[in-house]
Order: structure tokens, then sequence, then C-alpha cells
């Protein structure tokens, strides 16, 4: 086998697709999309961000959703990516996003992506948000005998090496199951 050396580099498969919602001081919602985050715990959340309008955000509210990009919402999460609030103060708006507030924190949903986490600010601190998630809800139309459906979701991976968005696969095993076959 030859293999090829790339250096250090954040290449990692799959790097799923987080769009962070948060709200301003004033109410108004706001999203990020995020592919540099990942579970940490059983109800935590990490994601490094730099410093910017969702950052400020969560210094004022202490709350956020992650909400899964999914094939269907790829244009309005990829823009999400290349804009800033900063300069374009009605980005979600213009994704053609629109929000319903959490029930659980001061956050907003996003109402055109089904799944979402609903978390708490626990640290942000170099870069990286550390985050309590409380609640995570589905849209019906993702679930499939009340359990959420990745065939429906249709959640996107990003591909770092190829600056693409990869919608997932076919099931190809069971997890903690298929294993058991090798031990003794």
């Amino acid at each position: 086998m030859s293999r090829k050396n790339f250096g250090a580099k954040p290449f990692i498969y799959p790097m799923p697709v987080l769009i962070v919602g948060t709200y301003d001081e004033n109410g108004v919602p706001n999203a990020m999309n995020a592919a540099w985050g990942t579970i940490t715990d059983m109800n935590e959340i990490t994601i490094s961000m730099s410093p910017h309008k969702t950052t400020a955000n969560l210094e004022k509210t202490g709350a956020f959703t992650v909400s899964i990009a999914t094939e269907e919402t790829v244009v309005a999460c990829d823009y999400v990516g290349v804009e800033s609030a900063n300069n374009v103060p009605d980005k979600f708006a213009r994704a053609g996003f629109h929000a319903t507030k959490s029930e659980f924190v001061n956050a907003p949903l996003i109402d055109e992506l089904p799944m979402a986490l609903e978390c708490r600010v626990k640290r942000y601190e170099d870069e990286i948000l550390v985050g309590e998630i409380v609640n995570v809800n589905a849209d019906e139309s993702v679930l499939t005998d009340g359990q959420i459906d990745p065939k429906k979701l249709k959640p996107i991976a990003y591909d770092p090496v190829n600056h693409a968005y990869v919608g997932l696969g076919e099931k190809v095993g069971n997890a903690f199951k298929d294993g058991l076959a090798l031990k003794k």
C-alpha cells in the first residue's frame, strides 16, 4: 500500500454541517454555518468558532440552537457561512429562514431545518464554544416509528479536502452489535 502525506490538516470524515442559531440583544435571529463541531459528552456539544456576530450574541443571551443542515437547504446553509450578519443585518431572512423561539432556551429554532439541539452556553474561551444540550427536537416529517430517520432528515456533511457538501450514504452496519462477532 502506498500513502500520500498531507501534513497537519483538519481532514476528518464525516464533518457535520451545523447551523448555529442565536438572538441578538433586540431579539433578531442570526444563523451561522459551523463545520468544526462534535458531541463531547452525553449532553454537551463543542464547536470551534472565531469571534463574530454569533459569539457576541452568545455572550448576551447565553443560549443557542444547533440545527442539522440538510440536502434541501444547502444554498441557504452555505450562505449563512459565507455572509456576516455584521455586513447584512437581514442575513437570516435573506437565507429564507424563519424563526420560532425555542421553549427551552433563548434562541431561535430554524423552521426550515427539521432537527435541532437547544443549548445553554457552558463556556466560550480560546475560540471554543461548549454548550449544554437541554433538548433535542425534530419535526414529525423526519421521524419513523417516533425516532429520527437519517433517510428522511437527509443531513449533509462537509468534505474539507474538496470543499464540498456530501449527502450520507446507505446503512452499512449495526453499531454496538456487528463487532460482537469478533469477541471471544
